[in-house]
């Protein structure tokens, strides 16, 4: 797979320059310090990025951004911004066909076969923020078991009904047990926690809806994978007021142990670092990634995504864990 594939960079780079000019309307009141959101240390200042301040985490190595503005700014920001409109309605309509191909259903199978080797049978899977429900119906035609979306946005539930999916339409705050089946789940979240204002508030709404045997599979961007790493202050990935949050490996587990969850598996299956760096070589300066981006052959290039993703260096990080 190829960065172009599932963001053009045209379309990519349009989403980014509405993205900065959103800022400057929306994230206009005051900011609040925070400490590191999975350790609780305080941050160390890296970086400033369209008026948004990135700070390290010493201990942990997260990235985060602190000071951060008030919640009801990136409320407000994602449910009227220009960027947003722009990301839903042209740049995913545009990939969709290749999303699915690409990430959708490959994750669906990768999610399958991580549960099924720890033994893991009869669950439903419930998908938060689950959207117009391309996951569900890619693992409900895996599992041959209906899967459950929880999806807020009256349009986006409606597409999943036209799939014949089970939808909660409601926020996941407002979702009880009572609204979920009477069985063991597997509860599912994809591409989220970097854009959450107060991850520890959302762990603790997901932690409320699990059963003891339940499970919780997500994925994040990791701060120490291979191209946010290189790029660092560059990397398109790091592109505020959409990603705020970068856990890593390490972090993942002290914020979910902290949070009273037992991990069951971390991995970053990442496929597109080195196609990242390539795309932005310009502005490597590693003087070893500039050498093996200009000389490494397409084949050694394939052989350092795969030795950086298994070594869980890549910049795409997913979690399996349970209450």
């Amino acid at each position: 797979m190829q960065e172009k594939e599932i963001r053009p960079n045209k379309l990519f780079k349009k989403f980014l320059y509405l993205a900065a000019l959103d800022v400057k309307k929306y994230f206009r009141n005051q900011k609040i310090k925070i400490n590191c959101v999975a350790c609780g240390e305080k941050g160390k200042f890296s970086f400033n990025k369209n008026n948004f301040s990135y700070c390290v985490c010493p201990n942990c190595e997260t990235l985060f951004v602190n000071p951060r503005p008030k919640e009801n700014a990136f409320l407000n920001y994602y449910k009227k911004s220009s960027s947003i409109k722009f990301l839903a309605n042209t740049l995913y309509k545009k990939t969709r066909k290749s999303r699915v191909k690409n990430i959708w259903k490959p994750k669906a199978k990768m999610i399958l076969k991580k549960i099924n080797k720890n033994k893991i049978k009869n669950y439903t899977f419930v998908d938060i923020g689950g959207g117009n429900g391309v996951f569900a119906r890619e693992i409900s035609n895996l599992k041959k078991r209906s899967a459950v979306v929880i999806e807020p946005s009256p349009f986006m539930a409606n597409e999943c009904r036209k799939k014949k999916l089970n939808v909660i339409q409601k926020f996941l705050e407002n979702v009880k047990k009572e609204d979920l089946p009477n069985e063991k789940k597997c509860f599912t979240c994809f591409e989220l926690l970097e854009h959450l204002h107060n991850p520890s508030k959302f762990i603790k709404n997901v932690k409320k809806l699990m059963s003891k045997k339940d499970l919780f599979v997500f994925t994040t961007l990791s701060s120490t994978g291979a191209d946010i790493l290189t790029l660092w202050s560059n990397s398109r990935s790091v592109s505020p007021p959409h990603h705020i949050n970068f856990f890593n490996p390490k972090s993942i587990e002290i914020f979910l142990k902290k949070h009273k969850f037992k991990i069951i598996d971390i991995s970053t299956p990442g496929k597109i670092d080195i196609d990242i760096l390539s795309n932005d070589k310009a502005l490597v300066k590693d003087r070893f990634w500039k050498i093996f981006l200009a000389q490494a052959s397409e084949i050694n290039k394939a052989k350092m995504q795969k030795l950086i993703s298994d070594i869980n260096f890549s910049s795409h990080m997913m979690v399996v864990c349970k209450k």
